[in-house]
């Protein structure tokens, strides 16, 4: 079994640096000769009770399911067992199942879009895959082959095509997710764990056009931190964030903008990575995000949006630590122009208030319309991402099933 080293230097209660270093050892699951998963096993077990479905208008996000459901078994003793696709229903676990005691679990999250021929398309899901492995990885639950799950998730599609709404803005939210389905207590690895990916048709995240949003900075509360598990997608990162997310709307404010540090660097918004478009110190046009330093989610939007930036060449595209300070400066000077999140749910959200340390800061959006509710940089990456995902501008990154 592989040992890696990792020296770190941990914050202390109080924020600072902690006076003293760490060795910490993480060991890394070993390559396995039990059976992979092969989607040339997959079985099928199709319901007779098919749903009705539900009118594109009156989707609510995560509220409708498809009639099946894809699931893999796997155990140390045996391997990934044959996956499965199945009828949407309940899952069968032991009440002291390491899950629901020591929350692990992860998932991740893409979706199918029906392009104007019909066709039902993906966007980068090899990524999905391997954020899915490296979240499992680090919980050390089971490794699997990305391609060959990929396979198994296109059948589901094709089980479940009609279920693919029409229409720009329309999708069906793909939901893989990974728990250990040990049934003892006590915190160890797991001999056992469930694959599974669940379907949800959804409408537009905007559905009357862009609505910019506000923030609230959270100078108390940490999403994630040095040698953490920030850059995982675990559940267990997410619940916490619930009362911090309340009290920020209770306040006024639509989501919390996550910071660390005696200098408030960012970190990400609500559960979106953030980007900031300025006029640097030196004067300089700048779309700057926080980097994959181990506490940000390497989001997939996140990197489809540098990757488009960068080969747009018309500013300077930087990865590095910005403080809130910095924004706070930048927006009295006026060098602050836009700021936005991105993820898979929205694509894009635009800024237009952060409220840090008593005072807020308004963002602009776009100085020639003052009715628009988006940036011209924000709606031009909405705009490029949606017109690749929907096949509408040819891609690599979009992918027929």
């Amino acid at each position: 079994m592989a040992l890696t080293k990792r020296l770190l230097r941990l914050p202390n209660a109080f924020g600072g640096a902690a006076s003293g270093l760490r060795l910490l050892h993480l060991s890394r699951p070993a390559a396995s000769a039990l059976p992979g998963i092969q989607a040339v096993q997959l079985q099928k077990t199709l319901t007779t009770t098919p749903k009705a479905l539900v009118a594109k208008e009156k989707l609510v996000f995560g509220h409708v399911f498809t009639d099946h459901m894809l699931t893999i078994d796997w155990t140390a003793k045996s391997g990934w067992a044959a996956p499965q696709i199945q009828p949407y229903g309940p899952l069968q676990i032991d009440p002291c199942c390491a899950v629901l005691h020591y929350a692990l679990e992860c998932f991740d999250g893409l979706k199918a879009y029906r392009d104007t021929q019909g066709k039902v398309r993906l966007f980068r899901p090899d990524k999905n895959m391997e954020r899915l492995n490296s979240s499992a990885e680090r919980l050390y639950l089971p490794q699997f082959d990305g391609e060959q799950v990929l396979a198994c998730i296109k059948e589901l599609l094709r089980t479940e095509e009609r279920w693919v709404p029409h229409g720009r803005g329309y999708s069906l939210y793909l939901r893989p997710t990974m728990i250990s389905t040990e049934n003892t207590l006590g915190v160890h690895r797991s001999n056992s764990a469930k694959l599974f990916v669940i379907a949800s048709p959804c409408g537009p995240y905007f559905p009357t056009g862009f609505k910019a949003v506000s923030l609230y900075c959270d100078e108390t509360n940490v999403r994630a931190w040095p040698g953490g598990v920030g850059n995982k997608k675990l559940g267990a990162n997410y619940a916490p964030s619930i009362g911090p997310q309340v009290a920020a709307e209770d306040k006024g404010y639509q989501q919390v903008l996550w910071t660390i540090g005696e200098e408030y660097e960012l970190m990400e918004v609500g559960t979106m990575n953030l980007f900031v478009y300025w006029r640097n110190d030196a004067g300089e046009l700048e779309l700057v995000t926080p980097p994959l330093d181990g506490t940000i989610l390497p989001g997939v939007t996140r990197d489809s949006v540098l990757e488009l930036a960068r080969g747009w060449g018309d500013f300077k595209v930087s990865e590095r630590k910005i403080t809130m300070k910095q924004v706070a400066r930048a927006s009295d000077e006026g060098r602050l122009l836009e700021v936005f999140g991105a993820g898979t749910a929205c694509v894009v959200t635009p800024v237009n208030r952060i409220h840090f340390q008593g005072t807020d800061y308004h963002v602009p959006l776009d100085p020639a319309d003052a009715t628009s509710q988006a940036g011209p940089l924000a709606a031009r990456v909405y705009d490029t991402l949606f017109a690749i995902q929907y096949g509408e501008q040819p891609s690599k990154w979009s992918v027929v099933v």
